[in-house]
């Protein structure tokens, strides 16, 4: 346990460090391409980031599929997998409140035993192996579209202090406020399915083998459902697919919360996170997008708030999951879900009534010069 302390919590310290500013640069990268190419194309900027985002999001959901593919082969190479006693499976679910038996001495069986470590640090070689192999990608093919954008329209870079202070500067905005809920809600969702599900659903009726090929499913709805949805937004609006997403997960929470998990219900734990993986679609494409459109003058400052209140939301919920009950866990979620869905359409009204113009767009409609550009995109939403 001291060993796992020393080594988890330094690595997600350091994982968190690094993940926050390359989401919040792909967020502004995606959303300053997405508006150029509208501008060019003479198209709706926000129909242009909502399908960028949603090419984004198939691709980046779609490793899911392969790493949890990954990891259950070789995972799957484990000769340690017994059958989980009828004394474990009536500890899943709601109302077993997240209790598990490590081991049963007399049977010898158990629902979390450790792999072999052959087989850890096999995985462990595979999965630095893709990232190196990601880095190079980036390092050799990704334009620097920013650095292009900057020289065009911005002129001199502000210095990191005041654009580190315009993150907080941007909570002036009460539209910002408002989408806090809705934002730290993805945290929570996120949190629980990863962490709750595959735990008190998923590891303890079928074993941790069948972790992989549960997520698998989840990463496959997400990825399509993120490219479906990316493109159908121009159709459908924001506020249709955030309800949808939202009646999606308030189904699921219910039928989880009565649900008894069994080995003999095998598709009903695909069922759940594909329907989850499809409603997480949603709420990953359309928020950065919602995001990028509202904020079109303080795009890194908007993005930064996003990744800091969705990972509040992972912070609160990884946080109380050690000593509560799975069953309150889920109300939780449904208590932040529903407030999430009386502020965000405050928002989508006030947008529908006063829509904000891309800053791109419009320095493509009306550039007087260079210096007019870059002091309208220079600017900071107040």
């Amino acid at each position: 346990m001291d060993q796992a302390r020393y080594t988890l919590i330094p690595t997600s310290f350091i994982l968190g460090l690094g993940g926050s500013p390359l989401w919040s640069a792909k967020c502004t990268y995606l959303t300053i391409s997405g508006n150029v190419q509208a501008a060019k194309d003479n198209k709706k900027g926000a129909d242009v980031v909502n399908h960028y985002f949603g090419i984004f999001f198939f691709i980046f959901q779609s490793s899911a599929v392969w790493g949890n593919l990954m990891s259950s082969l070789i995972f799957g190479q484990d000769t340690n997998i017994s059958n989980i006693p009828e004394d474990i499976l009536s500890t899943c679910g709601a109302y077993g409140c997240g209790i598990t038996v490590e081991t049963n001495s007399s049977t010898n069986s158990t629902t979390t035993s450790r792999p072999a470590q052959k087989l850890i640090w096999t995985l462990l070689g595979c999965y630095i192996g893709v990232g190196v192999l990601a880095i190079l990608i980036i390092s050799i093919f990704l334009d620097n579209i920013d650095h292009q954008q900057t020289s065009e329209f911005r002129g001199n870079r502000e210095p990191f202090c005041y654009t580190f202070l315009a993150t907080f500067r941007l909570l002036k905005d009460w539209r910002l406020l408002t989408l806090i809920p809705l934002t730290m809600y993805s945290g929570f969702e996120q949190s629980f399915l990863s962490g709750e599900y595959t735990k008190n659903y998923v590891t303890c009726a079928l074993g941790i083998h069948y972790v992989g090929y549960v997520m698998m499913c989840f990463g496959a709805a997400n990825s399509l459902c993120s490219f479906l949805f990316g493109r159908i937004a121009r159709y459908t609006g924001r506020a249709a697919l955030f309800f949808f997403a939202g009646a999606t997960n308030l189904a699921c929470i219910i039928a989880l919360l009565f649900w008894r998990p069994h080995p003999d219900q095998l598709p009903v734990f695909f069922v759940f996170t594909a329907l989850w993986g499809m409603a997480d679609a949603i709420w990953q494409t359309q928020t950065n997008a919602l995001y990028g459109v509202l904020f079109p003058r303080a795009k890194e400052a908007a993005f930064a708030n996003y990744r800091m209140w969705e990972s509040l939301g992972f912070v609160i919920a990884f946080a109380y999951s050690t000593f509560l009950c799975v069953e309150y866990k889920l109300y939780i979620v449904l208590a932040v879900l529903v407030i999430s869905m009386i502020t965000y359409p405050i928002v989508e009204y006030y947008e529908y009534k006063n829509p904000t113009e891309p800053i791109e767009q419009a320095a493509y409609k009306n550039p007087k010069n260079k210096a007019d550009e870059a002091g309208i995109i220079s600017q900071t939403w107040m």
